[in-house]
């Protein structure tokens, strides 16, 4: 660009929109129907306007074209009227009636209602003068061609085929003016408010009116006066038994190519045979003088019981005959027996249909290699019929498939079920509701999907090589019609023009001049043929020049009747050109036919329209066959999901292309919005159901899962393979012209549950008590592996941000799950557990209890897949962590490590911390107060001379107050167990958190270039063996890669993210540390540590400092209690142990208290003279096995704390400092006084 241009902001910013409409190709599965974004089809058919063209063709059939014309111009508007009766919708229900004749606006009511109504019953008289003027048109056909001396001439098959469409015509016609009644009902709401507005005045209009009454009122109308009419006519039964028979040979022959052809066919046949039956024609005698094959229609009508009509309508085409005058049942063997249809049974086809798919589909997957890695401008006569046969195969195929759907679709609603033969049909049910969604079997559900599917996707891949096959065919067309008039025709011209055969030359010449593309463009009069002459020795050559382009309609019609009349038996022909004249039939259907042929417009009838508004989509096929795959889950067909939704848009085209009616399309519109709606949804939950039940069983424990299965407890099966991702992957669904991004839908719906899952699991946790944390944590590791599996697919949200905003902890700085934590254990784990050292858990102590009930939220109700999966999961998982449910041990502490992190359990102890400060500083102390004043002021350690029941005795005497105080053992041990249990929880939390933080350490540590240190044998040295190492793991090495490979930002971030991994809390500080450092802050009441010592030094005998009121509540719980009470290890565990041993380290009077207790004191006596005696009803020998036992569990505390508590002092100042006096000095040698001095007192 030149240093001059320049874009402005709009310019360029329109310039990156237009990206936006940029195609980008992606690798999305095709699972669906062609995806057309502009439906066209290509009609070459002039309808012989362009006869005048031909005027070298034989006269009379450039008449008949003319003839033709006329005929298929009624046959249109014929079309046109059966889709006004089919469309009709009743407008008379909507419509206000008078109540009484003195209503007031009862004139205005009937206003509205003839001008609402006017345009519509105009139809109807329009539709009246059309069957009088048609039949007439036809009568005015058959009594030509019936005439005498035209008999003896040939009536083409063209014409005849024609006169069967008229039939078939006046068939639909009359069947759907039968059926709707809402005709009738609109015509007679009309016709009342025309009478009383009195409209109708003149006697023509009056006339009309009651020949249009009579006209819809009449059952068969159209059926009886085509039949009267042509009995007038002699000599009718011989024509249309042409007709009949001409539909029988294409019916067997299999001359049409699409259902709809095949159909009339049919109901040529059954009408035609009808209408020839009378009182001066029997069908059995033409029968038997073998102008009618009885026995070959006889089959056909028994394998095609039921045919469609018009749309979802359908007839039995032997009810005609049924209904003929001279009915024979012995005629009719096949169709008069009760046994079922091979229509009705579509799994006797569905194996041919299956081989013939596979075979096909192979053949054009070749077929279609070849043209892609081949390229050729144009491929040779024999290619370009290949390739054209092919064509036509697929096209046969296409049809002969939906053929076999609609047929059985049709049978199914002319047979509906009943409660006696389906148990599932309720007595209830509406007859539309029989006759689809209770009439299909699990297997004919899922072989109709399979073949529509085919259907499909056999349309898919044709039509992706549509280019190539219309080039083909037009070749092929334009090649063998070329060579059959250049050349074939040149020696059946050469012997006409030998034996002066002048009408057979002149036809063979008409045929060459019609039809020849010369290769200079004129007839080459040097052909000996012209003269009669065979070919000279050397040979004539006449070269066939090769073109892209096919005949027209006229031309081929021109052709082929020309030719039949060569081999018409009435002309005295022969059958040799008979293969010609039906491949050029074929040829002509080909030519008009787009390769994009839209069979599947046929399977459309598969949506209906009757009675009702609007039915329910549980009535309709389309969702019947989807919802069959999504309840059944069956993974083969899962793929083929998308394609009985692609139903609709067939439905969609029809109702916008050929019945033209914008409520239509309307009704299919709303259907689909439901319908996918609902697929979306269940094919969401379904997904989700899935991949949740596949984590789950990947998470199960294998062991538990082992002997599960060996016991036979639990059937746990991983789920089966499913296809879901081939459906994750679509991302453009054509429904109804609209786009649809099917990935983003099911996205955002999974998003939606994955979040509801986190938030029910966080639920469920708060619905229970302290130990579902690892319950939780288990639902939060299998929601993270299904979130991780279906990531592979679906651009899902964060799973972290999706569990930060499922624990509102999004912005607070602290989630639901910390918070239900700490009132957990506020208001119930402090008050309720105990806790045993041997094996390191907190139990629930189910006697006596001094707090408050919890009361908790009731558990939601949630549906398995939103827990673990599926039920029997659920059970498994319930079980296998209701093994966690009646203790609080290291598993849990180390679950809610990983879930509370640093900062929750920050929080978590903060609060704690509150919590010990108001116990220490009010109901502790408060005791201690009280306490206090029932202690002994004195109380020394008895000589040994006592004997250790004197000792005791003595201390039972100076402690009775204690003893007997009410509280005790009660709320006072209560309140240190809450003490003691916050201290173990802390102390158990950093021991859980070390060791997470050791696991991260070690795991990280090949990343950070901190290796082992290499073993070395003798002679090696360390220092190269380690360099080695090092540089064998230097691509590990997150931060110098970084370094020398990012950005400067990037190198910052893991420079900052390696020290954060690096320094951890383990690696030199220490939390309970800082706890018990916090704790001792709270000590600060001078209660706790009493007066100064009298003496100056400490108190020995004193009962002032805290210890002295621990040993005192030592000796309490130290007494043995009879068999019937708890005792106090039961009732609060080592928790109070650990609060008493706690206070007396942080007040420093550790060792006092182990010189100066009454327990200690006792056991020591009892050891020397080994006494055992009941004292006051104290067992002496169990006292001191109880005295023993706490005396080791208070050194085991001991140590623990003043392990924390001298971990931060240096080396130096961890040695005792010892403090030095002189020995005490009798008074007689004290010449100062009678009382001992300490020695900063001493007088110098």
């Amino acid at each position: 660009m030149a240093g001059t241009d320049r874009v402005s902001m709009t310019d360029a910013l329109s310039n990156v929109e237009v990206l936006d409409e940029l195609p980008l190709p992606d690798e999305q599965p095709c699972i669906e129907a062609q995806p057309c974004s502009l439906v066209y089809q290509a009609n070459f058919d002039t309808n012989f306007e362009d006869r005048n063209g031909f005027v070298t063709g034989i006269a009379k059939y450039i008449e008949e074209a003319t003839v033709h014309a006329g005929l298929n111009v009624l046959l249109d508007e014929g079309q046109e009227h059966a889709v006004m009766l089919y469309t009709w919708r009743c407008c008379s229900r909507a419509i206000p009636q008078p109540k009484s004749n003195e209503q007031p606006n009862r004139v205005e009511i009937y206003e509205k209602t003839v001008e609402v109504l006017s345009p519509e019953v105009n139809k109807l008289l329009n539709f009246m003068y059309f069957q009088r003027k048609a039949i007439e048109r036809f009568s005015q056909e058959v009594k030509r061609l019936c005439h005498a001396e035209k008999r003896k001439d040939f009536v083409s098959e063209a014409y005849l085929l024609t006169l069967g469409k008229f039939i078939n015509m006046f068939a639909v016609l009359d069947e759907l003016k039968n059926m709707k009644s809402s005709v009738k009902n609109d015509y007679s709401t009309y016709r009342r408010a025309a009478q009383f507005l009195k409209v109708m005045s003149d006697s023509q209009t009056l006339q009309e009116s009651q020949n249009l009454s009579m006209f819809l009122a009449t059952q068969n109308k159209i059926r009886d006066t085509v039949k009267e009419n042509l009995e007038k006519i002699p000599g009718y039964e011989e024509l249309l038994a042409d007709v009949v028979n001409i539909c029988v040979h294409m019916f067997e022959s299999k001359m049409y190519l699409i259902p709809s052809e095949k159909h009339m066919l049919v109901k040529v046949m059954g009408f035609g045979l009808f209408l020839m039956d009378s009182d001066i024609c029997n069908i059995n005698k033409l029968d038997q003088k073998k102008k009618l094959r009885l026995d070959k229609i006889d089959r056909i009508f028994k394998n095609l019981e039921v045919v469609p009509l018009f749309g979802d309508m359908q007839i039995a085409p032997f009810n005609y005959i049924k209904r003929s005058k001279h009915f024979d049942a012995s005629k009719w063997p096949l169709s008069s027996s009760q046994t079922p249809s091979p229509q009705a049974d579509l799994m006797v086809h569905l194996p041919q249909i299956r081989e013939d798919h596979v075979k096909y589909i192979s053949e054009l997957a070749r077929y279609s290699n070849e043209v892609t890695t081949t390229y050729k401008e144009c491929g040779t006569d024999s290619e370009n019929k290949e390739t054209a046969d092919l064509a036509l195969r697929g096209l046969q195929l296409l049809s002969e498939w939906t053929s076999v759907v609609t047929e059985l679709y049709s049978w199914k609603l002319l047979h509906p079920t009943d409660h006696h033969q389906n148990k599932e049909c309720p007595k209830e049910a509406e007859e539309y509701e029989r006759a689809t969604r209770y009439n299909y079997s699990d297997d004919e559900k899922f072989a109709l999907i399979e073949v529509i599917a085919m259907i499909k996707g056999l349309q898919v891949l044709m039509a992706r090589m549509e280019t190539v096959f219309t080039d083909a065919i037009r070749r092929n067309i334009y090649s063998e019609l070329q060579e059959f008039v250049q050349i074939s025709l040149r020696e059946p011209l050469r012997k006409a023009i030998k034996n002066k055969k002048d009408l057979i030359r002149s036809i063979i010449m008409s045929v060459r001049e019609t039809c020849a593309d010369w290769q200079k463009g004129i007839d080459p009069l040097q052909d000996p043929a012209l003269k009669g002459k065979k070919d000279p020795d050397s040979g004539f050559n006449v070269r066939v020049p090769k073109r892209n382009v096919g005949p027209s309609s006229t031309q081929l019609y021109m052709v082929r009747t020309m030719l039949e009349c060569l081999i018409s038996e009435k002309s005295g022909g022969k059958k040799t050109l008979r293969k010609d004249i039906d491949e050029m039939t074929m040829g002509r259907k080909i030519n008009k036919c787009n390769v994009r042929h839209h069979h599947n417009e046929e399977c459309s009838d598969l949506i209906t329209m009757e009675k009702r508004i609007q039915f329910p989509i549980d009535m309709s096929m389309p969702w019947i066959l989807t919802d069959h795959i999504l309840k059944t889950k069956e993974p083969s067909m899962m793929e083929y999901v998308l394609y009985p939704l692609d139903l609709y848009n067939d439905s969609a085209l029809y109702a916008l292309t050929i019945f033209r009616k914008q409520f239509l399309y309307d009704e299919v519109e709303a259907e689909v919005n439901l319908c996918f709606d609902q697929f979306v949804f269940k094919l969401s939950e379904q997904i989700f159901a899935y991949y949740k039940q596949l984590a789950a069983s990947i998470f199960l424990d294998k062991r538990f899962r082992v002997e599960c299965s060996a016991l036979g407890v639990y059937l746990l099966p991983y789920p089966r393979a499913s296809r879901y991702e081939t459906l994750l992957k679509q991302r453009h669904v054509q429904l109804l012209g609209r786009s649809i991004d099917l990935n983003k839908l099911i996205t955002q719906r999974i998003n939606a549950d994955m979040q509801k899952s986190l938030d029910l699991a966080i639920s469920k946790f708060e619905a229970g008590d302290i130990t579902g944390v690892v319950e939780l944590d288990g639902l939060l590791q299998v929601n993270r592996l299904c979130h991780k599996l279906l990531s592979k697919w679906l651009a899902l949200d964060d799973f972290d941000s999706m569990l930060r905003e499922a624990n509102h902890n999004v912005l607070a700085p602290y989630g639901r799950i910390t918070l239900h934590v700490f009132w957990e254990l506020n208001y119930d784990f402090l008050s309720n557990y105990v806790y045993n050292a041997a094996t390191n858990r907190f139990t629930k102590y189910r006697g006596i209890t001094f707090a408050q009930p919890v009361t908790r939220d009731r558990p939601p109700q949630m549906s398995h897949h939103y827990l673990w999966g599926t039920k029997q999961l659920n059970l498994a998982y319930t079980t296998q962590y209701g093994q966690y449910s009646g203790f609080v041990g290291p598993q849990h502490f180390h679950t809610m490590c990983k879930l509370l992190g640093y900062q929750g359990i920050a929080v978590v102890m903060e609060e704690l911390l509150k919590v010990v400060k108001n116990l220490i500083q009010g109901n502790l102390l408060q005791f201690a107060r009280a306490l206090t004043e029932v202690m002994p002021k004195v109380c020394k350690l008895p000589r040994y001379d006592y004997g250790s029941p004197g000792v005791l005795g003595y201390y039972h005497a100076q402690l009775n107050d204690i003893v007997q105080y009410p509280d005790t053992k009660t709320e006072l041990f209560h309140n240190f167990r809450e003490f003691g249990n916050i201290i173990l929880f802390c102390l158990l939390m950093e021991q859980a958190l070390s060791q997470e933080e050791v696991c991260d350490l070690l795991q990280a540590a090949p990343f950070q270039n901190i290796l082992p240190r290499p073993f070395c044998k003798e002679g090696e040295k360390l220092e190269a063996k380690q360099k080695r190492l090092e540089l064998r793991y230097a691509a590990l090495q997150i931060v110098p890669n970084i370094e020398k490979l990012g950005t400067a930002k990037q190198a910052m971030i893991s420079r900052e993210g390696d020290l954060l991994t690096r320094e951890r809390l383990c690696c030199g500080l220490s939390i309970f540390e800082v706890v018990l450092n916090r704790l001792r802050s709270f000590l600060d009441d001078p209660l706790w540590v009493g007066p100064p010592p009298a003496n100056g030094v400490m108190n020995v005998g004193e009962c002032t400092e805290f210890h002295r009121l621990w040993s005192a509540l030592q000796f309490v719980y130290c007494i043995p209690v009879s068999e019937n009470e708890y005792t106090v290890e039961e009732m609060f565990g080592e928790g109070l142990h650990w609060a008493g041993c706690t206070m007396i380290v942080l007040l420093g009077q550790q060792r006092r208290f182990e010189a100066l207790d009454f327990c200690y004191h006792i056991l020591r006596v009892q050891r020397v003279d080994m006494k055992d005696e009941t004292v006051k009803g104290i067992h002496l020998k169990k006292m001191c096995d109880r005295i023993r036992r706490f005396q080791v569990l208070n050194s085991q505390i001991f140590a623990i704390l003043n392990k924390f508590l001298k971990s931060g002092e240096n080396d130096e100042l961890s040695v005792e400092h010892v403090r030095c006096f002189p020995p005490p000095i009798h008074s007689s040698f004290n010449p100062t006084g009678q009382h001992y001095h300490a020695p900063e007192h001493a007088r110098p």
